[in-house]
Order: C-alpha cells, then structure tokens, then sequence
C-alpha cells in the first residue's frame, strides 16, 4: 500500500485525494515517462544512472525542463516525500513525468509536470529470490523497435496485456519479443541468459529498456572479468540454457527456475546478487 502522501510539482497532496485533471495528458494520451527508484538505509540508490535516463527520455519526447530533474533534485525530493510520510531508509519510488497543458494530440505546451509516489520496503538490501521464477514466452504482441523502445514511458498497454497472459497461466514472469521475434525483455526487467558459460543479454537495439538494474550489473561484471554479451537472442536457446535471470532498479536480480521442463541453475545470478549488495553504499 502506497503511503499517505505523494508529491505532485511540489506539493505534498494526499494520496487518496484527486490530482490529476479529465484533460492531463498523462492520461489522454499516456504522454510521459517515469522511473522506478530505491531507497536503502536512507540513500537513492543509482542517481545518477536514474537521473541520465529521465533526462534521455525527456529529451526524446521532447518534454522541456529535463536539466531541472537532475540528481540533486532525484535525491531532494525523495527525501523530502520519506521525511514527509515518516518512513524508515527503505523505499521504493515511482516518478511520474508527463507533459503539461491542454491540447489534442498536438500540445499547447511542453512543460513538464511531476508526480512521486512512495512505498515503504522491508529489506536493507536486495534479496535474491529463493524459488526461482516461473516464465513462458507472450507472442500475442510484440515489441515494435524505434527510438521510443529504450525509454519507460507510460504508454504500457503492451505490459499490461502481458501481464493478464502471466496471470491466466499463473506465471512468474512473462518475455517480451520484438518485432522481429527475439528476445527483448520480461514485463518488468531486463533479461540475461547464460548460455554455455557465457552470459548474454539482449541489445539495446533489440528494443529493450535501457534499464538501470541492467547497466549496474554489466558494469559488476566487467569488475569481476565476466563478460556480457550484448546480442540479438533468439527465443528457442531458453530450451537449451543453463541460467536465465531478471533485472530491474526495485529488486535487484531474480532468477529464472523453470520454463515449460526446462529447470535452471542460479549460480551466476547468485554470485552477481552478491556482488550487487557489496556495492551499496
């Protein structure tokens, strides 16, 4: 459950009280972006990394105001919203841009407009997953590759329709393909796959988020001469892997157990998690 504050341009509102107008754009036309962040032991986590990728969306959507959204504001604001609902350093954050104004598809203004929203975690670190996930493919759609494909925009239709296939056939976790029919991500994570010994994850010319989870643990590798291989993966070598693991900024790394008969081993996604929480500071 959401706490009982949230930040909108600002201003602390309530949570359970209207903030949003018939005419936002956020929700006419899924016109924004967001992040997902966390806070341990008092301290964002990755602001910087958060940070670059807000201003790299902004400036793709052509959203105004992207060098005022900077780490010092990530980290201020943040803050301010724990302090506000009397939370413990344990948190997790959604940030919600979105072009304000008025306007049809065409808008009056490019102005940004915020929301921040906090939810308190129990955990100090990030926790590997002791059962391993359940996953299977989604192909009903597919992920179109443009210069939109790397940001987290709002527009999430292809998620959540992944999302419904999880949950009819009680998955963990579902993969996103691209249009071209690789491999591209999961509904909330980036994806790794250690094949013969060799760790590879889909490029982001594959169309995938470039997700901050993704980058922290590619550079973790490289400290410890493991190497990741950026690549176009086509979905039959899940039937051959020997690990398959999940990334993103909230929780870390999760592995993969099983997908259709086939069982996999964590050893990878268990020396990295390990690797991941030395990291913190």
């Amino acid at each position: 459950m959401s706490n009982p504050y949230i930040l909108i341009n600002d201003e602390f509102v309530l949570s359970n009280h209207p903030v949003l107008t018939a005419n936002n754009r956020a929700f006419r036309y899924g016109d924004g972006i967001f992040e997902s962040m966390r806070m341990i032991n008092g301290k964002l986590q990755f602001a910087e990394l958060h940070a670059d990728r807000l201003k790299a969306g902004m400036k793709t959507l052509k959203i105004d105001g992207y060098n005022l959204l900077d780490e010092y504001f990530l980290k201020q604001k943040t803050a301010e919203l724990q302090k506000k609902n009397r939370l413990q350093g344990n948190v997790r954050y959604r940030l919600t841009v979105y072009r304000g104004g008025a306007g049809l598809y065409t808008p009056e203004t490019n102005k940004a407009g915020y929301v921040l929203e906090a939810e308190s975690l129990d955990s100090n670190h990030y926790e590997l997953n002791k059962k391993g996930l359940i996953i299977d493919v989604y192909d009903e759609l597919t992920k179109h590759i443009d210069k939109l494909s790397n940001c987290k925009t709002i527009n999430s239709l292809l998620f959540v329709l992944a999302g419904i296939y999880k949950k009819k056939h009680r998955l963990d976790e579902a993969l996103i393909l691209n249009h071209s029919g690789f491999l591209c991500e999961s509904i909330s994570s980036n994806l790794f796959v250690v094949y013969k010994d060799q760790i590879y994850t889909p490029s982001l010319e594959e169309g995938c988020i470039a997700g901050i989870m993704r980058t922290v643990v590619m550079q973790l590798a490289k400290q410890n001469d493991i190497q990741i291989v950026e690549a176009q993966i086509n979905p039959q070598i899940l039937t051959e892997a020997e690990e398959v693991f999940v990334t993103n900024a909230v929780s870390g790394i999760r592995w993969v157990m099983g997908y259709g008969r086939k069982r996999y081993f964590n050893e990878k996604a268990k020396f990295l998690s390990a690797k991941l929480n030395e990291s913190l500071s």
